[in-house]
């Protein structure tokens, strides 16, 4: 079992640190660490340091000692998921299997046939809840450096991001259309890849033409038809496997 993730603010700055506030109740009344047994503090941001517990005290403050600050390298190639926003909280569950499995940054998309909207004070809510979710699963599988969720983006500005890409598809479930598996596609060594992920409804044929323009090609996981919160997450973990990520 490898040791709990436990997130700063700031990364230490000596061998001795204290953990307190949310982070240190987690550890301290829920987790209910023990002198000597082993953590991780990171900032979700690829620096992390691993430590072992000195003592535990009142309800959330653990003291940890023998810290030496590290930094993982910046995975590469980056592969990013464009998730059109799924209905109820379907977008969570998304963003929690996608980072499980290892996608690097994640972007909000609102395409023309998403049902949800977001707009104003509830855009924000489910924006927050969404990189709540990502560290919160960043943290629950032992990531080190975070995903990225972006502001919720429009289709033109989707196409920028995939015009700017090393590699950039659309998973597209139409059978008539002329599209290519992404487990033979021709992948990048190294740089981005963006996928983009359509809604219940699928991708409009303007999306796609705009796709297109952009250098985004239509591409099929496989027979069967994925839903939109899935998709990403089967794609992302075809990625990992394909560039040797997962080796």
């Amino acid at each position: 079992m490898t040791a709990p993730v436990f997130v700063v603010e700031r990364m230490p700055t000596g061998p001795e640190f204290v953990l307190e506030g949310p982070e240190g109740r987690h550890a301290v009344s829920v987790k209910r660490l023990q002198p000597g047994e082993d953590v991780v503090l990171t900032d979700g941001l690829g620096h992390w340091a691993e430590g072992v517990v000195r003592a535990a005290e009142g309800k959330d403050r653990l003291t940890v000692t023998g810290l030496g600050v590290h930094e993982e390298p910046a995975p590469d190639p980056r592969i990013t998921v464009v998730q059109a926003l799924p209905k109820g909280d379907r977008g969570e569950l998304a963003v929690e299997t996608m980072t499980e499995t290892g996608v690097d940054a994640i972007v909000p998309w609102q395409a023309a046939r998403c049902i949800t909207q977001w707009r104003g004070d509830r855009g924000a809510k489910a924006l927050s809840k969404w990189r709540s979710t990502a560290r919160e699963a960043g943290k629950q599988s032992r990531r080190v450096r975070f995903p990225e969720v972006a502001e919720a983006m429009t289709t033109r500005q989707v196409a920028a991001l995939l015009a700017a890409a090393d590699f950039a598809a659309v998973l597209h479930e139409d059978r008539d259309h002329d599209s290519t598996p992404l487990a033979t596609a021709e992948l990048p060594a190294g740089g981005s890849i963006v996928l983009v992920v359509g809604p219940e409804g699928g991708v409009s044929p303007q999306e796609l033409a705009a796709f297109a323009e952009a250098g985004a090609r239509p591409h099929r996981l496989g027979r069967s038809v994925l839903r939109t919160s899935t998709a990403g997450t089967a794609a992302t973990a075809l990625l990992l496997g394909r560039t040797g990520r997962w080796g």
